[in-house]
């Protein structure tokens, strides 16, 4: 059998007197059913068979005999590389969970009348949010008599659409919240492409900055040799 492979799920899976519950499948010498519904290294269905002998076949195989649906009637077992299997999967769940994009929502608050320079800088702080990949929040907030002229927070929220038009779009439109309008903005980009697009002009500037040196170590190399010259 693969005693590497054997060691590791022992180390793991709890004997039959108790301990920890064990998220992984039995394998090998842990499958205590009298048969299984094996299935082979290629998904092809070998049928019914004796335990004694679907753990032959593993071991003449090379390969593990991995308990891959419990809860069936015989359980089903399939010949396996149980280690490039766990490794495999590990990497798969990396991947997953590198690619996985999680719903940030920045929040901006304006005044209706807020003076042409914050409205600049605010705009700005949007912008950045957007080109990150978050979605914006933007909350006007009224006070006093403002809040008898909702329009002042309508103009200016369809100004800052207008504005940031080439980044994002409208989400939700401009809602009264007691005191407050609300409206919210995503990006046009997904945080993943924008993401990946870093990644990518990581690599570009890594692989040109070794072209530098490499540049660098053969022109001195030449001016080496014209001073021995």
């Amino acid at each position: 059998m693969r005693a590497k492979a054997l060691c590791r799920t022992k180390a793991a899976v709890p004997d039959d007197e108790g301990g920890a519950i064990s998220v992984e499948p039995r394998i090998n010498e842990r499958i205590r059913v009298p048969e299984v519904r094996l299935v082979g290294p290629a998904g092809e269905q070998v049928g019914i068979v004796r335990i004694e002998d679907a753990l032959r076949l593993a071991q003449e195989s090379d390969l593990d005999l991995v308990e891959v649906a419990p809860m069936s009637r015989p359980p089903v077992c399939k010949l396996m590389d149980f280690g490039k299997f766990k490794y495999e999967s590990a990497l798969k769940e990396r991947e997953t969970r590198r690619n996985q994009t999680n719903v940030i929502i920045k929040e901006m608050k304006l005044r209706p009348k807020i003076d042409p320079h914050d409205y600049g800088t605010k705009r700005g702080h949007i912008e950045r949010f957007l080109k990150q990949g978050d979605k914006v929040k933007v909350t006007i907030m009224f006070r006093g008599r403002e809040q008898s002229r909702p329009e002042l927070g309508f103009r200016l929220l369809s100004k800052l659409a207008e504005d940031i038009d080439e980044l994002g779009f409208v989400e939700s439109s401009p809602k009264q919240d007691g005191r407050n309008m609300v409206m919210v903005i995503a990006p046009h980009r997904k945080k993943s492409d924008v993401r990946a697009e870093r990644e990518a002009d990581r690599e570009v500037d890594v692989a040109a900055a070794m072209l530098a040196e490499q540049a660098a170590g053969a022109l001195e190399a030449e001016q080496a040799e014209q001073s021995e010259e």
